[in-house]
């Protein structure tokens, strides 16, 4: 059941209605009628700005339009009331066994605001994608929780989802990587290792020399860095990954698929996908302008093979192999989705760290050039998070060197406060995550007040089935606190569906947060208020007051577990 979709679906038989009497003409796009919760409680339940966004289209008066449609609302059962207020807008109160109506409904209705909204539709969500060189950190923390949750949201709206980590394998960062474990493999030997600067200081591959001397013994020792780079590099790379696997697992996030940048050279692949772009006649030979501002000193006008890219919305056009025929970076990441068209996703959505700005628009233009604009590419930025304890900031990693391990924060605030609050704010703004806040039991604290609402409802279910309550689906309630509540339930399914159709997850923490609020706030009027109370003193008073609180669970646990989060059964 959804409730505001039932009732927008009330208000398109009407316009239909209003269309065959001759009131509105044929035609008219109804895709911005919406039907949403008045700014004002007190105005109502629903709200529709129907009669406002057709006036002009129909060139009629919003009034008279509103007017014509209030009548045809009005003889609806459902409808208890309709007010036409301002310019046009129309308010509807809802019958009052709606509310009840609605409860049951949450509480009979297995996966109660799941959306058939994405109709099996294919998306592949990639998050994460850390260079293989060391432990996750806290900036990776942010978009693994992102990409998680949205994966998860979208997969509750409908839609048939892949997660999916591209390893960046296949760049000199690697490199890098394998000489600075093979200075730890030398001092598991018993010499001195020489971390010159540039390379990996962290204790993290201490494990991984140790690991190469069981391995290799003293083998490698005496040989030339041609002998044993790729080896080392193999080596070292498949440790990586799987210390971030158990760094994602930390966070329970599991990937469905992890795809190798180094897959990309030597098979073809990229030569594959810049064939395609060719044979649309988007790559050429061409020198580029010289960069805006201040030119490089260093800066020379040289030909290169390029991507015509601002056919396809992008500012310049981007190089893809350099003057010397080494590919750039942006060729490899062609051929990556170039790949994800061609195994068929309907939908790609990139999540990239703060930094990656620059890359968005030649990133589109490349799926759009290559999908021929059949296959939307989201490319979402995850902004940074500033981290503090004691009112200070916190301080770096040993074991990592030079940065804040994603374990650092698991292993301070825990899975669930970590994934919640890391999605207290939209994926663009910046996050402020204060140790002692987190984790204080407080209104103020996102997390504990939602998880609180649902111990508060386990404890009193606890208490009623101590007294032999017999539980029923049919709620029985008319005050306004409860009604508020029953409203919130209602919301579900349409925060999800906004939610996943702006790829915004954080909305869900919000929603969230609103429900706990409502729910407290009945708790609260409960302890001046017998009448309110969950706990009556007849059995079967109680068993009709605990459908409610009972269908405020039901959603806040499923809201909880598509941010991946685990309800709490007791505060302690």
């Amino acid at each position: 059941m959804n409730l505001f979709a039932d009732i927008r679906a009330l208000v398109m038989d009407s316009l239909a209605a209003l269309v065959s009497e001759g009131v509105l003409p044929a035609g008219l796009d109804y895709a911005a009628v919406a039907v949403e919760p008045p700014r004002d409680p007190l105005h109502g339940d629903m709200a529709t700005n129907a009669a406002m966004v057709l006036a002009k289209p129909a060139k009629s008066n919003p009034r008279e339009i509103a007017g014509k449609l209030a009548e045809k609302l009005g003889a609806d059962p459902r409808i208890e009331s309709v007010d036409v207020a301002g310019p046009g807008f129309i308010n509807l109160r809802l019958a009052d066994g709606i509310w009840s109506e609605l409860v049951g409904t949450v509480l009979t209705t297995e996966g109660y605001g799941r959306s058939r909204m994405g109709g099996g539709k294919r998306v592949n969500v990639e998050y994460v994608s850390a260079n293989p060189t060391g432990p996750m950190h806290v900036g990776h923390t942010r978009g693994a929780v992102f990409g998680d949750a949205l994966a998860s949201l979208l997969d509750f709206a409908g839609y048939d989802v892949t997660r999916e980590y591209y390893i960046n394998d296949g760049g000199a960062q690697v490199d890098v990587l394998a000489r600075s474990a093979f200075e730890r493999y030398r001092e598991a030997n018993g010499l001195n290792p020489e971390i010159a600067e540039g390379m990996y200081p962290g204790d993290y591959l201490r494990p991984v020399g140790e690991a190469l001397k069981e391995t290799y013994g003293t083998s490698l020792l005496d040989k030339p860095e041609g002998d044993w780079l790729e080896e080392v590099r193999e080596f070292a790379t498949a440790r990586m990954m799987d210390m971030i696997r158990d760094d994602l697992a930390t966070l329970g996030v599991e990937m469905d698929v992890f795809f190798s940048e180094k897959s990309l050279y030597g098979t073809g692949l990229i030569e594959a996908a810049l064939k395609e772009l060719d044979e649309k006649g988007l790559i050429y030979e061409g020198v580029l302008e010289p960069p805006k501002g201040k030119t490089p000193e260093d800066w020379e006008p040289r030909e290169q093979t390029l991507f015509r890219s601002t056919a396809h919305g992008d500012d310049v056009d981007r190089p893809v192999k350099k003057s010397d025929g080494s590919w750039t970076y942006f060729a490899p990441d062609i051929a990556y989705h170039y790949d994800k068209v061609k195994r068929g996703f309907d939908e790609i959505i990139d999540v990239f760290g703060a930094d990656h700005g620059g890359y968005v628009k030649r990133m589109k233009a490349a799926v759009s050039a290559l999908s021929d604009g059949k296959v939307p590419c989201d490319i979402k930025l995850i902004q940074l998070v500033k981290l503090f304890k004691n009112g200070e900031p916190f301080k770096m990693s040993k074991r990592a060197g030079t940065f804040v391990t994603l374990r650092d924060v698991v292993e301070q605030a825990g899975k669930d406060v970590t994934r919640f609050i890391m999605l207290t704010r939209k994926n663009d703004a910046p996050l402020d995550f204060d140790f002692d806040k987190v984790l204080e039991q407080s209104k103020d604290n996102p997390v504990f007040y939602v998880q609180y609402a649902h111990a508060r409802v386990r404890s009193v279910l606890r208490k009623a089935e101590e007294q032999g309550v017999v539980l029923t689906d049919v709620p029985r309630f008319d005050d306004p606190a409860e009604i508020a509540v029953a409203r919130k339930l209602a919301d579900f399914p349409r925060q999800v569906e906004i939610a996943a159709k702006g790829h915004e997850p954080h909305r869900i923490a919000f929603y969230l947060y609103e429900l706990a609020s409502d729910f407290h706030a009945l708790w609260n009027k409960g302890n001046e208020d017998t009448r309110l109370r969950f706990l009556q003193d007849s059995p079967e008073a109680s068993a009709a007051k605990m459908a409610l609180p009972r269908a405020v669970a039901v959603v806040i646990s499923a809201g909880l577990g598509i941010l991946g989060v685990t309800p709490v059964e007791e505060m302690r």
